[in-house]
């Protein structure tokens, strides 16, 4: 597949879930923003009710004073003294819509006369039965104006006695449940400063910012005087719990669509990652066959030029041509074994020989056997093994392979036009451990190159260079083995200066080598 092509699925997947996402997020915005104007609807409701009950027990109240005292200046003057406990009871409505109840007091045989006996005592129950729907026919029609003068008294009542605490819970309980609002509520009754009549115990612990935010206010007794105003406060706990329950059926929706986005982008890493592997892969297919063909076809010329009779007679040419032969043959032997080491990265673990080493011998046999071609190419290649210590647990031979790559590598990174300078030194460094490093004068490294060098199949650019060739193996392989062997390398590197490779591994401690001794000491014994 094109890079162009996972690029435009990428772009239309992207598009897609940012899409997809921002629907969910603008409905679960609509659905919160709808439920809290519901809910603040709801509340608004319920606190005018409460209001309004409020107002209309205090009328109550007043009117039944006012009552009491109308019955006590008309109906029980006929009968004179103080009217007893019982009665008839009459009920009223005012134009306003108010009703009233009036209770008339008096001895109940006498009333039950009233109401049973025929005769004179029946016709008196009639006639004051008349009198008195007289008399709150007139009441009815100026029975307004007398609520009016009522409520103008009432602000002089204490607000505990016109708003009880005990009934305003009951009423705001009643009219939040016939709103559809079952949750837990806290309120306080203040003043027009703020300063709290009465309030709930929740309501005090109140934290002053979730007041601010979330506190609903109804003002009481809408006639009262302005400077002697009280207000009903509100506050719920579990307002934010309760709104965004509605929503809580999108949390699925969401977790499914991060998902979505996370497999999404790494399926594109993914295909990106694949498509770099496939191109690398390619260009080791294409090294491969290079460095095989050069090798097989020097070996297929000398083989063709044995066979001619005046090559054979000459001891001369036959040293040479066996010569090349044996060189030809090495190199091809080096490039298979380079490609056996991808073998290496398939699988988990490598198996390793590990034994102890002494580093410093080992890397001078390395340095003399490398010089002559370092010196080939005009170059120098020196070495400085200070290290003090230098005994290493470590399979030599890929031991070996990994400095032999790294000064390969110095070779093939050369400046053409100044002569190679190759050093190799060794020091103890604090935490018991050894630090070998590789430098040279090469043509360096760019910045943005230093963390994929030890990449499988990662070839440095090397401009027009086309003496350089390679799998993009070695320094891949060198990074590997030297982890497995319980080390670690870095590169420091500036382009056009060279590049120094540090490789950092365990001393064998004192304890561990008494201890491996007298294990071989053991096995000799017996």
């Amino acid at each position: 597949m094109k890079k162009s092509t996972i690029w435009l699925l990428a772009a239309l997947m992207a598009l897609t879930l940012l899409c997809l996402l921002y629907i969910q997020i603008m409905y679960m915005e609509s659905m919160i923003r709808m439920r809290d104007d519901q809910f603040t609807e709801g509340v608004r409701r319920s606190l005018y009710a409460v209001s309004s009950l409020l107002e209309q027990d205090e009328t109550k109240y007043f009117l039944e004073e006012d009552v009491a005292e109308v019955e006590s200046a008309s109906i029980y003057s006929q009968y004179g003294g103080t009217p007893r406990l019982g009665g008839m009871r009459y009920t009223f409505t005012t134009h306003s819509g108010i009703v009233g109840d009036v209770n008339v007091r008096a001895d109940p045989n006498k009333i039950y006369n009233l109401q049973r006996e025929e005769g004179a005592l029946a016709s008196s129950y009639n006639t004051m039965r008349e009198e008195l729907k007289d008399q709150y026919l007139y009441q009815k029609g100026v029975i307004d104006d007398v609520i009016i003068s009522i409520m103008n008294k009432a602000a002089d009542r204490p607000i505990q006695e016109r708003a009880d605490s005990t009934a305003v819970r009951n009423y705001l309980k009643r009219e939040l449940e016939n709103n559809g609002l079952k949750l837990p509520f806290e309120f306080a009754v203040v003043n027009r400063n703020g300063h709290a009549f009465y309030q709930t115990a929740g309501f005090a612990n109140v934290d002053a910012s979730a007041l601010n935010n979330s506190v609903f206010v109804q003002s009481l007794f809408r006639n009262d005087p302005q400077q002697g105003k009280n207000y009903l406060k509100v506050y719920f706990p579990s307002k934010t719990k309760y709104i965004l329950s509605s929503v809580k059926f999108l949390i699925p929706s969401f977790v499914f669509t991060f998902i979505l986005v996370i497999v999404f982008i790494y399926t594109i890493v993914l295909s990106f990652r694949q498509k770099k592997l496939t191109e690398m892969k390619n260009d080791f297919i294409n090294n491969m066959t290079h460095e095989f063909k050069t090798p097989i076809s020097t070996i297929s010329l000398a083989a063709q030029m044995l066979n001619d009779a005046s090559v054979r007679k000459s001891p001369a040419m036959l040293q040479h041509i066996s010569s090349v032969i044996n060189d030809e043959t090495k190199r091809l032997r080096f490039q298979v074994e380079k490609v056996l080491q991808m073998s290496m990265f398939d699988k988990k673990k490598a198996t390793l020989r590990l034994q102890d080493v002494d580093a410093n011998s080992l890397i001078s046999n390395v340095a003399n056997t490398f010089r002559l071609k370092v010196e080939k190419y005009g170059g120098k290649l020196s070495t400085h093994l200070d290290a003090t210590n230098a005994i290493v647990n470590v399979d030599e031979m890929h031991f070996t392979n990994v400095v032999f790559n790294l000064l390969d590598n110095a070779v093939k990174y050369r400046k053409e036009e100044e002569p190679l300078r190759l050093n190799i030194s060794t020091h103890n460094i604090p935490g018991a451990r050894l630090q070998i490093v590789v430098s040279d004068n090469g043509i360096g490294i760019k910045r943005e190159n230093l963390k994929k060098i030890f990449e499988r199949f990662y070839r440095v650019s090397t401009g027009n260079r086309h003496d350089v060739k390679g799998f993009g193996l070695g320094l891949a392989y060198v990074n590997k083995m030297t982890t497995l062997m319980g080390g670690e390398i870095k590169v420091e590197s500036e382009l056009g200066k060279g590049t120094r490779f540090i490789i950092i591994l365990p001393l064998l401690t004192e304890d561990e080598a008494d201890s491996k001794g007298d294990e071989t000491s053991g096995e000799e014994k017996c």
